[in-house]
C-alpha cells in the first residue's frame, strides 16, 4: 500500500508556510521542507525560514541540516525525504512536503533514478578547467546552444549547475532536459498536490514587501557574516537573497542597487517556479487573493479531508 503524502507547492511569498501549518494542525502532520536553501544552518532571513515560534510545536524536517560550505544535491535531498516520509508515516502522522524548489520536490515525489547519473570526475575537471581558461560565459553559451530549456532555468553565474548539465551531455549524449523527461513520472506515493497561485501583480508586490521586511530583519548583516567568513563562492551563497548582496560587499554596487536586483531576481524566480510546476506535475491549483485567503484555506482543508478518506 502506498504511503500518503500531501505536497504544498507554489512560488515564493504566496503563503505556503501558513497553509502548511494549518494542514499539519488539522490532520496531525509533520512538515518536510522542500526548499533547497533552508537546509543550510544560519541562512535564516534570506530563505524565509520558519521560526520556532511560527512552528507552534509542529515538527519540521530538512531544515538546518548542512553547513554553508557543504554541497547539497537533489539526489541527497530525495534520499533524505524518502526516509522522513517513511518515519513520519510509521509514527502514524501525515507527511506534508512544502516548498518551491521544483526539481527537488519533483525528485522527492517521483521515482527519479539518480544512480544512473553519477558524477564523472574526469569530465567535471575538464569543464572546470575550461571555465577557468575561457570564463563562465563561454560554458553558459555552450549550454544555451545545446540545451536552451535547461539554460533558461539556470543562472549564468551558477557554475555548478552549468557544469553539471554539460557533464551529463558529455557522458550520456543526451541533454539534461531530455534526461529529466525520460524519468519515471509515476509516484511511489499516494500524493495530493496542492498548488497556490496568485495574480502576478499582487504576488510581485508581496515579494517586494517581503524583501523589504528581510532587510529590516537584518538580511544584510546575515549575508555579511557569511561573506566575511570567506563563503562567497560556496554553493549556499548562490541562492537568491545572498548572491545579490555580494557585489555590495565588494564595493561594486550600492545597497539600493543590490536590493533592487534582489527584488527583480525574486520576481523572476517566482515566474520560473510557476512555469516549472505547471509543466512538470499534475497540480490542484487554488488561486489566492488577500480577500479570499481564509475561504480558500477552508476549501483546501475540506479537499484534503476528502482525499484522505479515499486512501
Amino acid at each position: 500500500m502506498k504511503q500518503t503524502v500531501i505536497a504544498i507547492i507554489g512560488p515564493t511569498a504566496v503563503g505556503k508556510t501558513n497553509l502548511s501549518l494549518e494542514v499539519a494542525k488539522q490532520f496531525d502532520g509533520e512538515i518536510i521542507s522542500g526548499d533547497s536553501m533552508q537546509v543550510y544552518k544560519g541562512m535564516d532571513i534570506g530563505t524565509a525560514k520558519v521560526t520556532k515560534e511560527e512552528m507552534a510545536g509542529v515538527p519540521h524536517h530538512m531544515i538546518d541540516i548542512k553547513e554553508p560550505w557543504e554541497s547539497f544535491s537533489v539526489a541527497e535531498f530525495q534520499t533524505r525525504v524518502k526516509q522522513h516520509i517513511e518515519n513520519i508515516t510509521a509514527r502514524g502522522k501525515l507527511p506534508i512536503l512544502v516548498g518551491g524548489s521544483g526539481l527537488y520536490v519533483q525528485a522527492a515525489l517521483y521515482d527519479y533514478n539518480f544512480a544512473d547519473n553519477k558524477r564523472n570526475i574526469t569530465v567535471t575537471r575538464q569543464l572546470v578547467q575550461q571555465m577557468e581558461e575561457e570564463g563562465a560565459a563561454a560554458l553558459y553559451s555552450r549550454l544555451k546552444a545545446l540545451d536552451p530549456i535547461q539554460a533558461e532555468k539556470t543562472h549564468p553565474n551558477n557554475a555548478r549547475r552549468v557544469i553539471r548539465a554539460l557533464e551529463i551531455y558529455e557522458t550520456t549524449g543526451i541533454t539534461m532536459t531530455e534526461w529529466q523527461k525520460s524519468q519515471q513520472l509515476t509516484s511511489p506515493y499516494n500524493v495530493q498536490l496542492i498548488g497556490l497561485e496568485m495574480d502576478r501583480e499582487i504576488l510581485y508586490n508581496r515579494i517586494n514587501q517581503r524583501v523589504d521586511k528581510m532587510i529590516n530583519q537584518g538580511l544584510v548583516e546575515e549575508v555579511q557574516s557569511f561573506y566575511e567568513k570567506g563563503y562567497a563562492d560556496k554553493p549556499a551563497m548562490q541562492g537568491i537573497g545572498y548572491k545579490e548582496l555580494i557585489p555590495y560587499f565588494k564595493h561594486q554596487r550600492s545597497i539600493e542597487e543590490s536590493i533592487d536586483t534582489l527584488k527583480q531576481n525574486s520576481r523572476r524566480f517566482a515566474k520560473r517556479q510557476y512555469t516549472w510546476f505547471r509543466n512538470k506535475m499534475e497540480v490542484n491549483w487554488y488561486s489566492l487573493t488577500p480577500e479570499n485567503a481564509s475561504e480558500k484555506s477552508r476549501l483546501i482543508l475540506r479537499d484534503i479531508a476528502g482525499f484522505l478518506k479515499q486512501k
